[in-house]
Order: structure tokens, then sequence, then C-alpha cells
């Protein structure tokens, strides 16, 4: 019996690969030497409404079919059993039924009752649109009934219709993906979906590269990221800087090309019942594209108004139909992103001499202060070049199928921290001739490799009685490799000082000026087994899942890490300076990491119509693991049609996130900027602990467990009309035992832990279940679809998310060797605010969709409401709207050219009045000001919600292949 667990993850990709490979190879044979044979498929569907039987039509024979669920539901199927050609089964299919199928232009079946209907064009953002069983969503013409989708979330009963699931779904079809112009996913996903938000933070290491994304004002790793259905891995990054999302992980959601997916789903609402950990504020679903998406090759550059961020993009993409039974879609992504430097001028002294005045003001005294630079600071989009690739395919079988995707992207990334200027003596050590070892000073800079790769492999059969299986390996890995460069380690040039007779220019000369810091790498191994059957008025879903995490952190070069002037934390000379390289500080062996985690689940679902107007989905399912022994979550959730045309659903369900690998085991020193007792930017050199280490014990620090949450929704759907839908939730999510990461400690409470080790740590921080927290809110969303103008169609999508988070409390400590810890010593004001006030209180998304013959305009405006900073002082932002448009224009019909702008207006947030640094007026010794700066942080560094850049402007080309 194979044993996939004790195989490495590529020997199981080479087995799944022979055995992929062989049925390709009889697939080519087939469709070569037996034509025929290729052309009938087994069919197995009982007589029943056509609505689902036109779904079960469509997986077995995976055609794409286009109908009107509400239409469909109305007429009754023909039963048909055995071997037939497609074209005539669906025939014998809806024979007498009233109904008759008709090809489309591009290739697709559409369902139409048997007197056709006149038809108009729609192209719709949101959540009214076609969809088949295989949930390939595309730009149509449609018949005047409504049109509805179906999704794969939220119920694994496919026969449910968007509108008839009890929880909210929303759907981003091919359409509003391609209507925004954005060419990152997370900026995409925030433009539409007003209860998602991407937070720009700057200096902030990491996080700096790959942005916390949130659902619902909760954390990023309470989240659940699917592809095509199956759990995606998180990034090796933990966010430990002040940043929304401290003390969290997330997914690299970036990592897949816009261009190579056919639509996202997203399931707001709790569903760890369903899906398992992390799915607390609800499930993010990418679908990649399949069989029947067509291919097409795009360009497209920018940049933004101020001359900087110069962005190219290359997109390839095309679906392969290698035979009847086998497809192969792929898309190759290429893109290229400069830098942006939104920095305030460098208003302190750069070098010695200065002198302080009466009114505040420094009279200049070296006389390079003159024409010292003041444009110091990078603060800004990092600059970055990314080479993306996915890869889908799958081959029918007469009893299933395979089928299988890969993901590929790697992205090189460069950003920077804070500028040491010549006469900071600890950084940039004065030498033998009077002057900084950098004379000019030295701005660190952050190279990081984000190398991203999964694939999955998996089978589905379909079974006698409406039942089919569904067995499934996904592997996935995100490594990163931190490098250094323009910088350098400050103990290294004070050991030679005063050990060697190295003199001043032999020293600038020597220093290096980079090193590898450390590397992150993280990956998941998951093994499904799912099994589904559908009878008459109920659907039962159970399912089994092996998962395997492993976490690494790779230790850094000698140099990156050392303190070349201490030795068994005693310093060797009288002054001590800083140790590893400056900047962004390497991790040593002794902080390295290599742990695994085994969890295995199981989980069972009911999906029931009651009546014909009320069903329920019920679910349970059990995880557990070693390292936090089990969770059981329950969910309930039911909708009641009402009338035709309203609708009400709801939901209470439990679940649960285990604490991710990064929170148990990630451990660092980094040098962190903190505001004083004098509103100052101080550095602070900062040591994070991990969960089990000695001093984590020596506080009462326990093993981290599995945040607890329990979730209600209700919510309403109205259909004014065929044009014109309604959706209102409203949703309450309590947490308990909430993992975070705590206050910086200061060194003294970490006492006697240290036992003399640590010296030039002055602060520490912990990962602790600490905290219980309750968030609520409201989402709206309305679709009108008017026929107002007589020229051209024209549609309307408003949506918004109120959400409030608060936390109701906060855990001490106690130990034997430290005693009580309060909470106002663990948690900060900062650290409650992070959670608490950091993101927009609401977030309103408007937008227009005008179509007419080859023209296409797209007008969307996001109002981002207030939002409140801590950071030493306080601070609110005030609400702004941001206003995009994008035009598109067919010149026949395989080009197309397009043009745009994202914040047309080129609207900033407020401007930053606190945690500011380098701020200052300096003077010449005639009274002339050199410079006069409110400091270098013209925005708040710390969250920005749609950043600070202003305008950016873009046009391109797509040619379909």
């Amino acid at each position: 019996m194979l044993n996939l667990y004790k195989m490495s993850p590529f020997n199981v990709f080479y087995y799944f690969k022979k055995l992929h490979l062989k049925v390709l190879f009889l697939s080519i044979l087939c469709s070569q030497f037996n034509v025929f044979a290729s052309e009938l498929i087994s069919f197995n569907i009982p007589k029943q409404p056509v609505n689902t039987a036109l779904i079960s039509f469509a997986e077995q024979s995976d055609t794409t079919i286009i109908f009107s669920f509400n239409l469909t539901k109305n007429y009754q199927a023909n039963a048909i059993l055995g071997f037939y050609p497609t074209k005539f089964a669906l025939k014998k299919l809806l024979h007498q039924s009233g109904l008759i199928a008709q090809l489309t232009t591009d290739g697709k079946i559409k369902i139409e009752k048997a007197k056709i209907t006149q038809t108009t064009n729609l192209n719709h953002t949101t959540d009214i649109a076609t969809e088949h069983a295989e949930h390939t969503i595309s730009k149509i013409k449609v018949t005047s009934d409504s049109i509805e989708k179906i999704s794969i979330l939220g119920s694994r009963n496919n026969r449910r219709s968007i509108s008839t699931l009890p929880v909210p779904v929303d759907i981003l079809t091919l359409s509003s993906l391609n209507s925004t112009g954005h060419i990152e996913l997370v900026k995409l996903i925030q433009t539409l979906v007003p209860s998602f938000n991407r937070s720009t933070s700057a200096i902030s290491d990491g996080s700096d590269v790959l942005h916390p994304t949130t659902l619902r004002g909760l954390g990023p790793d309470q989240t659940l990221v699917l592809i095509n259905g199956k759990r995606r891995h998180q990034a090796s990054l933990i966010h430990i800087n002040s940043s929304v999302g401290r003390g969290t992980a997330g997914v690299d959601m970036n990592s897949i090309p816009i261009e190579s997916i056919a639509y996202v789903e997203i399931l707001k609402d709790g569903a760890s019942a369903q899906y398992g950990s992390d799915a607390i504020a609800g499930v993010i679903n990418i679908v990649l594209k399949g069989k029947h998406d067509g291919g097409n090759i795009s360009l497209s550059s920018g940049m933004y108004s101020k001359g900087d961020g110069e962005t190219v993009q290359l997109s390839v993409s095309k679906g392969l139909i290698i035979s009847e039974n086998f497809f192969i879609n792929t898309t190759l992504n290429m893109k290229e992103h400069g830098n942006t430097n939104r920095s305030g001028e460098y208003g302190t002294c750069q070098y010695k001499g200065c002198t302080e005045l009466n009114d505040g003001s420094f009279l200049v005294g070296d006389r390079r202060e003159l024409d010292a630079p003041r444009k110091t600071f990078n603060i800004g989009d990092a600059f970055y070049n990314q080479l993306s690739l996915t890869v889908n395919s799958e081959y029918l079988s007469s009893y299933g199928k395979f089928y299988s995707f890969l993901t590929y992207s790697n992205r090189e990334n460069i950003s920077s921290a804070f500028f040491r200027h010549n006469a900071d003596s600890n950084s940039n050590i004065e030498l033998q001739d009077g002057d900084a070892t950098i004379s000019e000073g030295y701005l660190p800079n952050i190279h990081s490799k984000i190398t991203d790769f999964s694939f999955n492999l998996g089978k589905t059969f379909r079974l006698p009685n409406n039942a089919a299986m569904d067995v499934s390996y996904t592997f996935g890995r995100n490594n990163i490799n931190y490098h250094v460069k323009d910088s350098i380690n400050a103990s290294q040039v004070n050991a030679w000082l005063n050990q060697t007779d190295k003199l001043a220019n032999d020293i600038r000369t020597d220093i290096p000026r980079e090193a590898f810091a450390y590397g992150l790498k993280l990956s998941l191994q998951t093994l499904n087994i799912d099994y589904t059957q559908h009878f008459d008025h109920t659907s039962i879903a159970f399912g089994v899942e092996h998962r395997v995490d492993h976490y690494s952190v790779i230790p850094g070069e000698l140099y990156a890490y050392n303190d070349y002037d201490s030795l068994n934390g005693e310093n060797l000379f009288d002054i001590d300076r800083l140790g590893g390289i400056q900047g962004f500080p390497g991790i040593s062996p002794s902080l390295s990491v290599d742990e695994s985690r085994t969890t295995q689940s199981v989980y069972l679902e009911l999906d029931s119509d009651l009546t014909d107007n009320f069903n329920i989905i019920a679910a349970v399912r059990y995880d557990a693991s070693l390292s936090y022994q089990h969770s059981t979550n329950y969910k309930f959730a039911g909708h009641w049609g009402i009338t035709e045309s309203f609708s009400l659903r709801g939901n209470i369900s439990t679940g649960f996130r285990a604490p991710s690998m990064q929170q148990l085991y990630f451990n660092n020193i980094s040098t962190q900027f903190i505001v004083n007792n004098e509103n100052k930017l101080v550095p602070e050199v900062v040591k994070t602990y991990r969960n089990d280490s000695e001093v984590a014990r020596g506080l009462g620090i326990k093993t981290l467990v599995p945040e607890d949450s329990t979730s209600i929704s209700l919510g309403g759907v109205y259909h004014l009309s065929n044009s014109i839908n309604l959706s209102l939730d409203y949703y309450n999510v309590n947490i308990e035992k909430r993992i975070i990461l705590s206050n910086k400690i200061d060194r003294s409470y970490l006492l006697p832990s240290l036992h003399n080790i640590d010296n030039d740590i002055t602060k520490g921080q912990f990962f602790l279940n600490g905290a219980e927290s309750t968030t609520e809110g409201v989402d709206i969303i309305t679709t009108w679809d008017s026929s107002i103008l007589k020229n051209g169609a024209l549609s309307f999508t408003l949506a918004a998310n109120f959400t409030e988070t608060s936390i109701n409390r906060l855990y001490p400590l106690y130990s034997k060797q430290q005693g009580f810890i309060s909470s106002k010593e663990l948690y900060s004001a900062e650290d409650i605010s992070i959670i608490e006030e950091w993101q927009p209180k609401y977030r309103i998304h408007l937008s227009a969709l005008y179509v007419k013959e080859d023209w296409q305009l797209n007008l969307s405006l996001n109002q981002y409401g207030k939002y409140t900073i801590s950071d030493g002082d306080r601070q609110t932002y005030t609400p702004k709207l941001v206003t995009d448009i994008k035009v598109d224009y067919t010149i026949n019909n395989k080009l197309s050219i397009f043009f745009g702008s994202d914040n047309l207006f080129g609207i900033t947030p407020d401007k930053n009045m606190i945690g500011n640094s380098r701020a200052g007026k300096i003077v010449d010794d005639r009274g002339n000001v050199i410079v006069e700066s409110e400091g270098v942080f013209k925005y708040s560094r710390r969250s920005a919600p749609f950043g600070y850049n202003g305008a950016y402007f873009y046009a391109g080309l797509s040619y379909q292949l």
C-alpha cells in the first residue's frame, strides 16, 4: 500500500506525475485512433428538475452550460443512463421539457425556452452573472430572465445558487477582475470588496513587501485562502513590527497572476466547521481558468503622476484542448514595478558641530551640512520584479476526472530601513581621522527574494446513486531570503579600532557592505478524501484531511548577526557598538528553526431542503494535533425564501484558528524605532522570543492553544425586479484566546531568565493567548442593471461595509519568578489600537459600467472611512474618496486597447502629525534656512489603507488568442 507521507514531496510528485502522464498518453491515443469512442460519455442522471439535471450533465460531460437557475427549476428533465455523445444526450435530457439548447458564438451551450426571447447585453461586476457546474464565468449574452451564479463555497451541494445560500458569498467575475486596471490581486479585491482591506506601511521590514490583508476587520491569518477549492499555504513571513496584522502571518495572494484567474469567491462568514482552521472571518477561493476560458496576450505600462513607480507587465494566457477529454490552461506573467518615494526632508543635523539656538533651530557647524542631501529616506512602494506561472489541467474519463494545477512565483524586492547619518556614533562609528566610517551616511537596503511554489494532483470518482468521491494531494511552499546591502556591522568597526592597527581609510575600504541576513521557509502538505452524495432534497458530504506543516528559519552569515565587540555577553571595550548588520540584523544558528506539525481532520456536512422554500446546512468538524490537542466545531445555517423576491438567511457557528508555525517558533533580534516619552523615535534592540523559550516560561507564558470563535450572522436578499437586487447581512464574531504579540517588554522583566546573555537586548516580545475580542458589522450590496439608456447597457453596484472591533478582555501573567504582570505592562495602547482602530471603520464602493458597441467605461468610487493610529500620540484620519476610471475599446474581435487611472485625482491620507522623525530647522551663520522639515514621514508609516502615492495612470493592449 502506498504511503504518501513516508515519501518526500518530490517523490510524491514524481509518482503522480507518472500516473498523470500515463493517463494523458492514453487520452491522446484515444483521440487519434478511436474518435468515436472518445465522443461517448457515460451518463447517470435520474429524472429531476432541469436546473439540477443540467449541473449533473455539465459535471459528467465537462461541458459549459449557460442557464437561468430560476427559469430551469420549473421544468422537468428526462433520465439518461448509459453511453451517449454529448449533443445527443443533452437533446434526450431536454426532450419535451419546454426548453431547448442553443450554441453560442463562443462555443458554449445556452438553455432557453422553446420560444426564444430577445437578448440583451449584460456584463456586471458582482453577483448577477451566469455560472455553470464547472464554475467557468464569462462575458455573455443572456435572456431577460434573472441569471444567478452557483457557488462551491458555503455548501458542498453545487446545486445551490448564490441567492439561496444561507451565507453571503461574493463572486468576482472575469469581467470585474478586468475592470479595475490593477496588476496586484489584493489591490483588485480591495477595490471591489469593501470588507477586504490591504494596509500599506513603510520601513516595517518584510511587511513593506508582503502587505497584510484582512477580511471584515479581523487578522490576516483569520481568513482561509483556497486555490481551486484546495487549502493554500501561508507566507513564511510573520509581521512583527507595528503594522496592521502585527503578530500574524497571511497568504501571499499576489503570487497568483490575475490573468490566470477565472473568478474569485469570497465567503464572508465563519466556516471552520466546513473548511477547518483559519476560516473565522471567511474563505477566499481563487479559481484558475479552465477548459472554456479563452487565451490572450496583454501588455500594459503605467506610472504615478509624480514620475515614479514605473510599471510594465506582460502576460500570456492560453488554454489548450489536447483532446475532447483533456485540457491544459497556462498563464505566464512578468512584471516590474519601480519604487516610489514620498518622504519628507531630513530636518536634523547629519554632521557633528551643530549648535542649538534659542528658537529651537540649529546653526550649522560642519560645512558639509550645507550641501547634505535631504531626501535620505525611501518611504513608499518597494521595487520589485516578478515572474509567475500557473498551469491548470483536467482529464475526463468515463468514471470521473484527473485534475492538477501548479503555481510558481519568483519575486525580487528592494526596500529600505532608516538612514544612518554621519553623526550616528552607534551605527556609523567615528574613525581615527575624526570622520564617520561612511562619511556621507548610509541607507541600508533590504533585498528579499520570495519564491512561492505549489502543485496539486487529484482524482474524482463518479459513483452510483448520484455519489462522488474526490481524492487529492496538495503541496505548497513559500521561501523568503533576505540580503542586506549598503550597510555595515558597527561592532566589527569597533573591534578593528581596538584590536588592530587598521587605519581609517583601510577600514573604509575593507568593511563589508552586505550580508545574507537569514531565510524563511514554510511548507504545507495536504491529503484530502471527500465524499458527497445527492438525494432528491438532501446532500451529504463527509471527508478526512491530513496536513503536515514544516517551518524553517535558516541562519545568516556570521557578519550579519555577530557582535564583534562582545564575548559571552560581556563587553570587550569601554564603548560598545551595535552588533549585526544595520537595518536588518541577521539570525544566528542558535536562533535557527526546523519544526514540523501534523494535523488530522474529519468533517460531516448536511444540506437539506426541508420545504420548497426552506433549506438548512449543518456541519461538524473535528481537528486533532499533538501541538494543540484537538478542536471540535459546529455550524448551523438556514435560508428561508419567504416570497419569490425576498428571503432571509442566518448562521450560527463556532470556529478556531490553530497557532501558526511562525507564532510558535519564530525568534529574532531586530532594531526597531519606538516612540519614547518625549514623542521621539529612538532605536531599541528588540528580541522576539519563541513561545517555548526559557524566558517565555519564566514570565508564565504558556504553550499557545487555538483561538476559539463564535459567529452569528443574519441577513436578507431582496430582488426588487429582474434588474435590481439588494442583500444585507449583520455579523458578530467573538474570539477567545486570541493570539497576539505582546508589548515590547523592558529588559528588567526578563531577568533572571537571561542569565547574563542577550546583553544588547533592551526589549523583549512574545506570542501568547492574550485577549478576547468582538467584531461586529454590516455588509450591504445593491446591484442595478439599468434600462434608462436606449443605446448601450448601464449597470451599477453599490456595496458597503461597516465594522467595529473591540478588545473585551486582556489576560495578565503570573509566575513565581516575576510575580504578577499586569495587562497594561503586557499590552501597550498601540497594541490595542492596532486591533481596534488602524483600519477604516467603514468602506463604501460605487461603480458604474457602461457598455456601448465596442466601448466600455468603468467608473469606480471608493470611500474610505476614518481610522485612528496610536504612535506615541493619537491621530484620527478623516474619510477620503478615491476615484478610479478605465476605458476599453475593442478594435476587432481579437485586439482591444485600454487606458485609465487609479486614484484619478491624486487623493492622499491626511498629513502625519505623530510618530514623526528627523523633524527640525537648520540655518547657516547668516540666518539662511538650509532646511525646515516637519519630519521624514509626511504620511503615517504605520497604516495607509489606500496608500499615499497619489494618481497612477496606465495604458495597454490585449490580443485574444
